[in-house]
C-alpha cells in the first residue's frame, strides 16, 4: 500500500473510533443546521479534526480541503475530507454513511479511501494501481443495457434550484431502468458503484469532499466519470455521472433532453 494511503487509512480509522463510539448514544449529540436541511454535529467536527491531526503529524506540509474546516494550506499536495458523508442517515441511525478521504498532487486524484464503519468496509485506490475493498480488487459491473441496471442517485435536499430538472431525469430514468436508489451517502455509492453493486450514477451539485475518493475508485475500478456531458470539471462542478462505458453512455443519453444551460459544460 503507498504511504500516502496507508496514512489515509489510519486517519479514517480514528475517525471511524469516534462514530462508532458517538452512535452508541446518539440523542445526547450536539447538532447544529449549517442551512436548510444541512446538519453538523458534533461528531461531524471530532472526526474531521483526527483525520486532520493523522494526516498532518505525516504530512505537515500538505494542505487541506474539509467539509467543516474549509481550506487551509497551499501545496502541490492536497487532502480532500468527508469525515462523515451522510450525517442525516447517521443522526437517525440509518446505518448508511461513510468517512471519505482523497489526496489530490498537482490537480489529479492520486489516493482514495472510503471507509464504512458499519460494515467495516474499506475501500481503497492509488492512481494507477487499481481499486480494492479490504485489499480485494474489485471492478465495475459488466451490464451493458441501462434496462437492466440498477442507479443511484441523491435527490436534492438543500439546493432546490434544479428540482423540476432532475425529477424529470428521475422520471426518465426510473422508466428506462432496473431500478433507482437513493441511500443517502454519494461517497459510498461511487465506492459501491465501484465494487459493481450499483451499474451507474447521476446526481446535481455534489461537494467536492463528497465525490473526490469516490471518483478515483470508479476510474481504477475501469469505470468512467464526467459531468452531465461527459467532460471533465465535474469536481468542480458537482454535477456527476459515473459507470462502466456502455451504461455511462447511456445515462447520458438519458439526461441529454433535460439539460439547462447552467447544467452543461463551460
Amino acid at each position: 500500500m503507498h504511504p500516502m494511503l496507508n496514512t489515509a487509512v489510519k486517519a479514517a480509522r480514528r475517525a471511524a473510533n469516534i462514530i462508532n463510539r458517538a452512535s452508541q448514544d446518539l440523542d445526547a449529540l450536539h447538532i447544529e443546521s449549517k442551512q436548510h436541511n444541512d446538519y453538523v454535529s458534533e461528531v461531524d467536527r471530532s472526526a474531521e479534526t483526527a483525520i486532520i491531526e493523522t494526516l498532518l503529524d505525516a504530512y505537515p506540509e500538505h494542505a487541506i480541503l474539509a467539509e467543516e474546516s474549509g481550506r487551509k494550506g497551499q501545496s502541490d499536495y492536497q487532502w480532500i475530507i468527508d469525515p462523515l458523508d451522510g450525517t442525516t442517515n447517521y443522526l437517525h441511525g440509518f446505518p448508511q454513511f461513510a468517512i471519505s478521504i482523497a489526496l489530490v498532487h498537482q490537480g489529479q486524484l492520486d489516493q482514495a479511501v472510503v471507509y464504512d464503519p458499519t460494515r467495516n468496509e474499506l475501500f481503497t485506490a492509488s492512481r494507477g494501481k487499481g481499486a480494492y475493498l479490504n485489499e480485494r480488487r474489485i471492478r465495475v459491473a459488466k451490464r451493458t443495457r441501462l434496462s437492466e441496471s440498477l442507479i443511484g442517485t441523491g435527490f436534492p435536499y438543500k439546493d432546490f434550484t434544479h428540482l423540476d430538472t432532475y425529477m424529470a431525469m428521475f422520471r426518465d430514468m426510473l422508466q428506462k431502468t432496473s431500478g433507482v436508489r437513493r441511500p443517502g451517502s454519494a461517497a459510498l455509492d461511487l465506492a459501491w458503484l465501484a465494487a459493481g453493486r450499483l451499474d451507474g450514477f447521476w446526481e446535481i451539485g455534489l461537494s467536492k469532499w463528497d465525490i473526490a475518493a469516490g471518483c478515483l475508485l470508479i476510474k481504477e475500478a475501469g469505470g468512467l466519470v464526467g459531468d452531465f456531458e461527459g467532460n471533465d470539471g465535474y469536481i468542480d462542478s458537482g454535477n456527476i455521472v459515473g459507470g462502466n462505458p456502455k451504461i455511462f453512455a447511456q445515462i447520458l443519453q438519458t439526461l441529454a433532453p433535460h439539460l439547462t444551460d447552467s447544467l452543461k459544460s463551460a
